[in-house]
């Protein structure tokens, strides 16, 4: 019979590309070390081991940062800790001194975890960060996409070139009108042609982006949901799945609105109520495709074009309405998205 663990000691874990600085503390509070050690996951375990033995409990904090859940997932996986990611930005809130050592950063996530007040963010798994990886990449792509837009439409700006009347930006007759006929510069034109020509293989890589993003999620049942609902396409539902990744892990479709940067800012102070638009919170590009989200469903959704016709009859502005909906519609898809939705 295996012997069981005789003591939980908490670990803090201040994470850097070449070291992690680590604090042991005990349940009592006392601290059995502070030291540096390899960025491995083995290095980590071993202080551990030798200082205190194989037959301890660990239970381990570090902030979410880049690189720090693969070595979660590594110390949970191989060492057998429990580790839990924290949110650096509440942790900067909590510490109380001006100055920043990695020894006090280590010392107060072994503290926090030893209190049980460290705020906890989720540890994706790997499949949801490797999705998050394409996604991401894609996103890149498309923000790559829209800059050139931009810089050529700046460049028919300033050479005072306007299209044909009726003739629509990025259609194929504006394009033929761009290349034949708009009036540049000789270095104008040579660089817009070499940004058109980036263009086209952009629009070629997204494609082969969004195959390869099909492909990979062909089989999860959380994507394939939302794809179902109106106004969601592949995209969105990608997007959806890797920056969420699990809808039952938010208490109420409230507390997810405001993960993804919905939820109305309130601005009000003695005998002043006012609103300041919505919280600067969250990955801007959830924001962004939520919204984009909300302005299809207006146009195709009954339920949702009711609820903006009556925002706007109340006299609230486009962008107000359009943000209304992104939220509520956030807060209904999280009761969609339940286990027992999925399943059913």
């Amino acid at each position: 019979m295996c012997s069981l663990p005789t003591e939980t000691v908490f670990v803090g874990l201040d994470y850097h590309s070449e070291s992690v600085q680590m604090c042991v503390l005990q349940r009592s509070g006392q601290m059995v070390l502070n030291r540096s050690c390899r960025n491995d996951w083995r290095a980590v375990a071993a202080v551990v081991r030798e200082k205190l033995g194989p037959q301890v409990h660990v239970q381990a904090a570090m902030e979410s940062c880049c690189g720090a859940a693969s070595l979660a997932d590594e110390l949970i996986a191989q060492a057998g800790w429990s580790v839990d990611l924290a949110h650096a930005g509440y942790v900067a809130r909590i510490k109380q001194s001006p100055d920043k050592t990695d020894y006090s950063d280590a010392r107060l996530l072994a503290d926090l975890e030893r209190v049980g007040y460290l705020p906890r963010v989720w540890l994706a798994p790997e499949e949801v960060r490797e999705l998050r990886r394409l996604v991401r990449y894609r996103q890149s792509l498309a923000n790559e996409r829209r800059n050139l837009k931009l810089q050529i439409g700046a460049a028919l700006r300033e050479a005072r070139q306007r299209p044909p009347a009726g003739t629509n930006p990025w259609t194929q007759a504006w394009l033929v009108w761009l290349t034949k006929t708009a009036v540049l510069s000789p270095n104008a034109r040579l660089i817009t042609q070499r940004r058109l020509k980036r263009l086209t293989t952009l629009f070629k890589e997204i494609a082969s982006m969004e195959r390869l993003l099909a492909r990979q999620t062909a089989q999860d049942p959380l994507v394939q949901k939302l794809q179902t609902l109106k106004g969601i396409g592949l995209v969105t539902a990608v997007t959806l799945r890797a920056e969420i990744g699990r809808f039952d892990r938010f208490r109420t479709g409230k507390q997810l609105a405001r993960f993804c940067g919905l939820s109305p800012r309130n601005a009000s102070s003695g005998q002043r109520q006012s609103d300041a638009g919505v919280i600067q919170a969250g990955k801007p590009e959830l924001r962004a495709i939520l919204v984009e989200a909300a302005h299809r469903l207006i146009h195709h959704d009954e339920r949702w074009t009711k609820l903006a016709g009556q925002l706007r009859q109340r006299g609230k502005p486009v962008n107000v309405t359009i943000s209304a909906v992104a939220n509520r519609w956030v807060r209904w898809l999280f009761h969609q998205m339940q286990p027992r939705q999925l399943a059913a």
